[in-house]
C-alpha cells in the first residue's frame, strides 16, 4: 500500500481518535455535569422530602396533640360523669348504709325486746310451773286435810273450810290490790293534792286557828270592858263596821280577831290597836276610826303593790291589779306568804326563761300575776287560777299572761310555753326547802298520828314517819306476813290515813318485809 495512503489512513484515524476523544471528554463533561445537576437536584428533593416529612410530621404531631386533647377532653368529661355517677352512687350508698343502720338499731331494739319478751315468757313459764307445783301441793294438803276433816263435826269442818277459804281470798285481793296500785301509779298525776291544798287553804277548820284570826294585846284587862261598851254597844258596832268577829275571852289582856278575809282582819287589827291608844271608844269614834283606816289601807295595798312590781322589773301593769296584788301580803299558803311567793316564781320563770332564750318581762309577768285570784278567791265562785286569769284579762293583760295564770293548775291546757314556766316556777317556789311552815304542835302530833295507825295493824313490826310526814316506811314481821299480803296491807293502811288523818299534798305509804338468814361457819 502506498505510503501516502498510510499517511491518510493514520491521519484519519489519529482525527478519528482524536473526534472520539473530544466527543468523550464531552460527553464526559455533560455527563459529570449531569451528575452534578442529579446531586444537586437529588439534594434538594432531598431536602425538600426531609422538610416535607418535618412538615407531615410537625402537622401529625399537631394533629396527634389535637386528637389527645380531644380524647382527653373526652375522658375528662366522660370522668366527671363517671365521678357525678360515683358521687350519686354514693350518696345512695351512704342513704342505704344509715337506712340498714337504722333497721339494724330496730332488729337490735327488737332482739332487745324478744329477748326480754323471752324472758318473761320463761318467768311466767316457771311462774305456771312453780304455781301448778304449788296447785297440786295444796290439792294434796287439802286431801290430806279433807282427810283429816272427816272425823270433825260439821261445824268444825265448815269453820275450817272458811278460814281456808278466807286466807285464799286475802291472797287473791292482794294479788287484784297490786295490780291495781301499779296501774294507778301509771295514771296518777298531782291535780288532786294541788286541789285538796287549795281547798285547806280556803275551807279547812285545823287551818283557821293559824291563818284567820289576829291577836291584839291590850294594856290591861279592863280595856275589855270599855271595848265591850253599854250594853256591848261598842262591840257591837265595831263587829259591823269591819266585818270582822271580835272575840273576849278569859285571855288575859288580848282580844282575838277573826275573819277569812285578811285585809278585813288587818284593818280591824289597826282600828283597834288605835282606838286602844286613842282611849275613846264609842260608836260614833269607831265608826270613824275604822272608816280611815281602810282608806289608808287602800293606799297602802297600792305601796305594795307598787313595791312588788318595781322589785321585779315590771312595766304597765293596770293600777287595779296592782292594788289587788297588794291584798296578797295578808294572804299565806302553808305559812308561805303568797306575795313572797308569786315575786319569787316572777323571779324564776325569768331566769327559766333567760335560759330558753325567751321574753323575760313577759316570764315574770306571767309569774307575778299567776297567784293573783287567791286575793279575791271568797268574792268569787271558781278556783284561784280561773278568778285570776279573769282578772287579767278584764284589765287589759295578753292572751299569752291569762293563759299561763288560768293554766298553771292544768285547769285549761297550755298555749304557750310561757305557761309551762308558770307552772315549774309556782312548784320550784311551793316546795323548796324553807318555803312552807306548819305549826310544830300540829306537825308533830300528825307523825305521832301515823306511826300510831301503822303500829294498830297485826304483823307490823315498826313504823317511821319520814320526809316531814310526808311518807310512812313500815316495817312488817316476816313470819306473820307473806310478800303477796303487803300491797293490801299497804292499802290498808293509806286508807285508814285518809279517814283519820288531815294533810296537805300526799303521804306515802312503803311497807318492808325483809327475811334474814343467818348461818355460822365454825
Amino acid at each position: 500500500m502506498p505510503l501516502d495512503k498510510l499517511i491518510y489512513l493514520g491521519g484519519g484515524l489519529l482525527a478519528g481518535l482524536l473526534l472520539a476523544l473530544i466527543f468523550y471528554l464531552l460527553r464526559r463533561k455533560t455527563t459529570f455535569h449531569f451528575i452534578s445537576q442529579a446531586k444537586q437536584i437529588a439534594e434538594e428533593i432531598k431536602i425538600s422530602a426531609k422538610n416535607e416529612i418535618e412538615t407531615a410530621r410537625k402537622a401529625a404531631v399537631l394533629e396527634a396533640k389535637d386528637d389527645w386533647f380531644k380524647q382527653k377532653r373526652v375522658m375528662e368529661d366522660e370522668i366527671k360523669d363517671r365521678q357525678k355517677e360515683l358521687r350519686v352512687q354514693e350518696k345512695k350508698y351512704s342513704d342505704r348504709l344509715a337506712s340498714l343502720d337504722k333497721r339494724l338499731d330496730a332488729l337490735d331494739k327488737k332482739e332487745t325486746n324478744l329477748g326480754e319478751q323471752e324472758r318473761k315468757l320463761k318467768n311466767k313459764e316457771e311462774d305456771l310451773s312453780r304455781k301448778s307445783l304449788e296447785t297440786e301441793r295444796l290439792i294434796n294438803e287439802q286431801r290430806a286435810k279433807l282427810s283429816e276433816i272427816a272425823g270433825l263435826s260439821r261445824e268444825q269442818a265448815v269453820q275450817l273450810m272458811r278460814e281456808e277459804l278466807i286466807t285464799q281470798a286475802r291472797q287473791v285481793a292482794a294479788n287484784d290490790a297490786r295490780i291495781t296500785i301499779e296501774q294507778i301509779k301509771l295514771d296518777m298525776n298531782n291535780k288532786a293534792a294541788e286541789i285538796l291544798s287549795t281547798a285547806i287553804q280556803r275551807l279547812a277548820v285545823d287551818h283557821v286557828s293559824e291563818s284567820t284570826v289576829s291577836v291584839v294585846s291590850l294594856p290591861s284587862d279592863e280595856m275589855k270592858g270599855r271595848i265591850i261598851g253599854r250594853e256591848g254597844r261598842n262591840i257591837r258596832t265595831f263587829e259591823k263596821a269591819s266585818g270582822v268577829d271580835l272575840i273576849i275571852d278569859d285571855t288575859p289582856e288580848a282580844v282575838v280577831l277573826s275573819c277569812f278575809d285578811p285585809v278585813r282582819r288587818e284593818i280591824a287589827r289597826l282600828s283597834l290597836e288605835k282606838l286602844i291608844s286613842d282611849g275613846r271608844i264609842h260608836p260614833g269614834r269607831i265608826e270613824e276610826v275604822i272608816a280611815k283606816t281602810g282608806r289608808e289601807m287602800e293606799e297602802t295595798l297600792v305601796r305594795i303593790g307598787e313595791k312588788a312590781v318595781l322589785e321585779t322589773n315590771i312595766h304597765n301593769i293596770s293600777p287595779n291589779l296592782i292594788k289587788i296584788m297588794g291584798r296578797l301580803q295578808y294572804r299565806t299558803s302553808y305559812g308561805q306568804n303568797v306575795l313572797k311567793h308569786s315575786m319569787e316564781a316572777a323571779w324564776i320563770c325569768g331566769i327559766l326563761a333567760a335560759e330558753l332564750n325567751l321574753d323575760q318581762e313577759i316570764a315574770r309577768r306571767a309569774g307575778l300575776l299567776h297567784d293573783i285570784g287567791k286575793a279575791v278567791d271568797q268574792e268569787f265562785e271558781g278556783t284561784h287560777a280561773l278568778i285570776g286569769a279573769n282578772l287579767a284579762r278584764k284589765n287589759g293583760e295578753s292572751k299569752l299572761i291569762v293563759n299561763a295564770i288560768e293554766a298553771h293548775h292544768e285547769e285549761t291546757e297550755a298555749t304557750s310555753v310561757y305557761a309551762a314556766l308558770v307552772q315549774a316556777s309556782d312548784a320550784i317556789s311551793g316546795a323548796r326547802p324553807g318555803a312552807r311552815r306548819e305549826m310544830l304542835e300540829t306537825y308533830m302530833q300528825r307523825l305521832a298520828k301515823l306511826e300510831e295507825i301503822a303500829n294498830s295493824v297485826e304483823g307490823v313490826n315498826k313504823s317511821y314517819a319520814i320526809q316531814a310526814g310526808r311518807e310512812l316506811r313500815i316495817i312488817v314481821e316476816p313470819a306473820m306476813v307473806e310478800d303477796s299480803q303487803t300491797p293490801l296491807l299497804a292499802t290498808e293502811i293509806a286508807a285508814q290515813i285518809e279517814k283519820q288523818v288531815q294533810y296537805p299534798g300526799q303521804i306515802k305509804v312503803t311497807v318492808i318485809r325483809e327475811t334474814r338468814q343467818i348461818a355460822m361457819a365454825k
